[in-house]
């Protein structure tokens, strides 16, 4: 029987969501991963700047998009927001322990992640969000470590 905050992903066997962890929900491993290992490749939903900015920012859904470049119909260059599907919306930030790298394909929209290290069972799979974050760092040498949510998973039998 599992714990009612662990949610099995069927098309990534040996990668589960832990609802619960410090940083709330969060992608972990139940079986080591190599280095350069494909995770997933993610479609995004291209958001025009006037709707992003009128309703989309206004919202929890603004925290789960990404900075898109977006070429106008006249040629200016600009940036949008991409809504991502898939894992890619669910990939916590680590500034210290990220094991997880992303590559944008604005001709096909999508996101490919990939591991960027040997990544091993119960560990964390963790993206950097860039600088300007919008929350605090809890990876900073200032946060108190509370945990992520790896014993709970190593306590767990994962099928």
């Amino acid at each position: 029987m599992r714990p009612q905050n662990i949610i099995p992903l069927q098309r990534c066997p040996s990668l589960v969501i832990v609802t619960d962890t410090p940083k709330g929900r969060g992608i972990f491993t139940s079986a080591s991963i190599p280095a350069k290992t494909i995770l997933d490749i993610c479609p995004v939903l291209l958001l025009s700047p006037e709707e992003n900015k009128e309703h989309i920012e206004h919202t929890s859904i603004y925290h789960y998009t990404y900075n898109w470049p977006l070429t106008t119909p006249t040629g200016t260059k600009t940036t949008t927001q991409a809504l991502v599907f898939g894992l890619g919306s669910m990939f916590n930030h680590s500034s210290v322990a990220q094991n997880v790298v992303w590559e944008r394909d604005v001709e096909r929209n999508v996101i490919t992640y990939w591991a960027l290290r040997d990544i091993d069972a119960g560990e964390e799979l963790c993206i950097s969000y860039g600088s300007h974050l919008t929350f605090t760092d809890t990876d900073t040498p200032a946060a108190e470590p509370e945990g992520d949510g790896t014993d709970q998973l190593n306590q767990i039998q994962l099928d």
